[in-house]
């Protein structure tokens, strides 16, 4: 994929607060090594800098859009230009966290052993978002499948990426104590023409846009925006309500 940090960050207030949420559930226990998985263009990660300010921070993220951006947003952080599925850090952290980012990988069973690079005592954090399900992006397979595009993108129609609570829970028990998993459903109030077309082509939708070019990467996009117009209507003022639902989970590994 081929990153937009200014198409994501248009929606920066509602991305940032699972982030924000995230990180202060956290508890304060003094990380010295810190990585962020998947940071994107750094306004998390420079948060997280500013918490524990002696601790050495690593952005790790797989855009290179996206770590220019980061090396300015956030230039007292060390930058890590790396495919998230291929991180295999030669040191284990204090604290591993993960905002928005790992449901892009597959495999889940085989990844979340990711908690073996976390020191013993340390705390692994992740939030991803679990709203596949959810007319933004079901309606994104159905117009991938309805439409000349389709021998071009049907291979990107797959089934939910995240599982559910229960699942993360059995692959981080054997390795921690102190499991905190829950989910929070967001009412998130855009503004703007079809934002909710607009925020799915910072994120998901941005997946299939990559795989065409031309007219018809235009008249997919057009024929995805006509269905979800329908799908989030304006509210009476102009509004639309985009409820997004999100799974976090905070770890502390055995000492």
């Amino acid at each position: 994929m081929v990153w937009d940090p200014q198409q994501y960050l248009k929606f920066s207030g509602h991305r940032l607060r699972p982030a924000v949420d995230l990180l202060m559930r956290i508890p304060d226990f003094g990380p010295r090594a810190i990585a962020d998985l998947g940071a994107g263009a750094g306004n998390v990660t420079k948060l997280i800098k500013e918490r524990w300010a002696d601790a050495s921070v690593t952005g790790v993220e797989g855009s290179a859009e996206m770590v220019e951006a980061g090396r300015k947003s956030a230039p007292d952080v060390e930058w890590s230009h790396e495919d998230l599925g291929h991180w295999r850090p030669a040191r284990p952290y204090d604290l591993i966290y993960s905002n928005a980012a790992l449901h892009w990988l597959p495999d889940h069973a085989a990844l979340f052993p990711v908690m073996e690079k976390v020191t013993p005592g340390g705390t692994l954090a992740v939030q991803m978002p679990r709203n596949f399900t959810a007319p933004s992006h079901v309606l994104i397979g159905e117009t991938a499948l309805d439409g000349p595009w389709r021998p071009k993108v049907e291979h990107l129609v797959t089934p939910p990426p995240v599982e559910g609570p229960a699942f993360y829970h059995d692959l981080l028990a054997p390795m921690s104590v102190n499991i905190d998993i829950w989910e929070t459903e967001y009412l998130q109030v855009l503004e703007g023409e079809n934002p909710v077309k607009e925020w799915t082509k910072g994120t998901w939708l941005t997946r299939y846009l990559d795989v065409l070019a031309g007219d018809e990467k235009i008249a997919f996009e057009a024929a995805y925006g006509a269905r979800i117009a329908k799908a989030y209507p304006k509210n009476a003022a102009g509004q639309t309500l985009f409820p997004f639902r999100r799974l976090f989970m905070v770890a502390q590994r055995k000492g």
